[in-house]
């Protein structure tokens, strides 16, 4: 009982702190929208950050995975295993900065960033830091010291946030060049602090261990590669494929009102954290994959309530950028669907995991990294940043589905769904009825709001009718005082 509350508390340390980040760092798309001069300033944050994000997966190779993969095994020492996995990614990340140094202004041109090598360099040079402190970060998890992991992860966003508001606001640098460099001395900082607590203190470099952990580690690579990549993939390819002058500027739009979507991010991260323990707690003394299946519905459940939430009040969400950026809000709805079929596709993932068939998860990236290439290529030149979405669209409405009946076959799940039909019927009907209103018979905001309202409290009728009783919650409260 102990571990299980140890588990619990540190699960909750660890959900609490990634959570308040995303949160706070979220808020820095409204200071970015309103302090910098121009839509293409934000475009080149857009842009950079997604190379970024795919370096980061690149430089750490997976070796994250293998440190835990190897240092729980009792055939290996521990401080051994930490030890070569600290020296190793801190030679490949000194190296890589080396060359971003020697090459920054032909990397520069090749992005598209001839004039501005200095953004190159600065935020390439932060990757390497970031991939390096990966495998102290991890030691940090190992160690069980998740007050340390959470506390260095909110400093650097604290920090991030300072400089931002010294650099664009109390000294009103409204240039992309002070987004980067409060980047680089936020993760500068964070860093050097971090390394009192994790530098090895015992075992040696062994290149026996390197080799089984890269042989392990590697494979990932492939599977980490593909996954970021449909991520990020539309704001990498965008500033190559459009083939008008303002790519930069549409980018920067396409990029703030993606980020207004990430709302649904953050709570269906939360609810992750917060419901799903409770799912599998209720369903201790069952068969577990009745609990997979409670944890998929309710996670959809719950989707659809922060999807219509967001649409019925974009017209307060869209204060979130500045109004230069509001062409592009009509794109969130099909964020949100994106983010709805992404998290279903990672909820799907339990099937092969408990398998042992992760190649599966291989396939599916893969898959879906050639539909969001094509679909990109073909779309982007001829509409836009609409296709940079809706390619996404497709790519997570195709692999979910893949992995939803193939792992009908392979390990089968009973979910629920007729009641998942049942809400998504709900929902779309709510959707089509708010729209229909909105463009073609209601012009003012504050009536959409209302009826909007009205349309969610619907919604929410029908849950606590169907899924949710209050009755049962009263009387569970009534117990508890007793």
């Amino acid at each position: 009982m102990s571990e299980m509350q140890s588990l619990a508390k540190d699960t909750a340390i660890y959900g609490l702190s990634s959570i308040i980040g995303k949160f706070l760092n979220y808020l820095l798309v409204p200071l970015y929208t309103y302090a910098l001069a121009r839509t293409a300033d934000y475009g080149i944050v857009t842009n950079i950050y997604a190379w970024t994000a795919l370096l980061l997966v690149i430089l750490t190779y997976g070796m994250e995975t293998g440190f835990f993969r190897f240092a729980n095994r009792e055939d290996y020492d521990a401080g051994t295993i930490y030890k070569t996995a600290y020296i190793t990614l801190l030679v490949s990340s000194a190296l890589f900065t080396l060359l971003v140094v020697l090459f920054h202004q032909p990397i520069a041109n090749v992005l598209g960033y001839p004039d501005h090598a200095e953004f190159v360099e600065m935020m390439f040079a932060t990757v390497a830091i970031d991939a390096f402190a990966c495998i102290p970060f991890a030691y940090l998890r190992y160690k069980k010291r998740p007050y340390v992991f959470a506390g260095l992860k909110l400093l650097f966003v604290i920090l991030n946030i300072a400089f931002n508001l010294l650099f664009l606001v109390v000294l009103g640098k409204n240039d992309v060049f002070y987004v980067f460099l409060s980047n680089v001395l936020a993760t500068t900082i964070q860093t050097i602090c971090l390394l009192p607590f994790t530098m090895p203190k015992g075992g040696q470099f062994d290149w026996s261990i390197l080799k089984a952990m890269l042989r392990y580690s590697l494979p990932l690579l492939v599977l980490g590669v593909a996954g970021i990549m449909n991520q990020t993939l539309d704001r990498i390819l965008f500033p190559y494929l459009y083939p008008y002058d303002d790519a930069q500027a549409q980018l920067g739009i396409y990029g703030a009102c993606f980020k207004v979507a990430m709302v649904m991010m953050m709570f269906t991260q939360a609810f992750r954290y917060a419901y799903e323990p409770f799912v599998f707690a209720k369903h201790k003394d069952h068969q577990s994959i009745e609990s997979y299946a409670d944890a998929m519905k309710y996670y959809i459940i719950f989707s659809y309530l922060i999807m219509l939430g967001v649409v019925f009040y974009l017209d307060i969400f869209r204060y979130i950028v500045a109004s230069s950026y509001w062409e592009g809000l009509k794109i969130v709805p099909v964020v949100l669907w994106t983010y709805i079929f992404q998290g279903i596709y990672f909820n799907l993932s339990f099937w092969y995991k408990l398998t042992d068939e992760t190649k599966w998860g291989a396939y599916f990236s893969l898959i879906g990294l050639i539909i969001t290439f094509a679909l990109q290529v073909v779309g982007v030149p001829r509409i836009g940043y609409w296709a940079s979405c809706g390619s996404s669209l497709v790519c997570y409405f195709c692999i979910m589905l893949l992995s939803y009946f193939i792992g009908q076959k392979k390990a089968p799940i009973p979910y629920d769904l007729k009641c998942i039909g049942q809400y998504t019927v709900l929902t779309l009907g709510l959707l089509s009825v708010y729209y229909a209103l909105r463009y073609y018979y209601i012009s003012n905001m504050w009536l959409l709001m209302a009826i909007g309202t009205v349309l969610l409290g619907v919604y929410l009728f029908v849950l606590t009718r169907k899924d949710f009783p209050l009755s049962q919650l009263v009387n569970r409260k009534s117990l508890n005082r007793k």
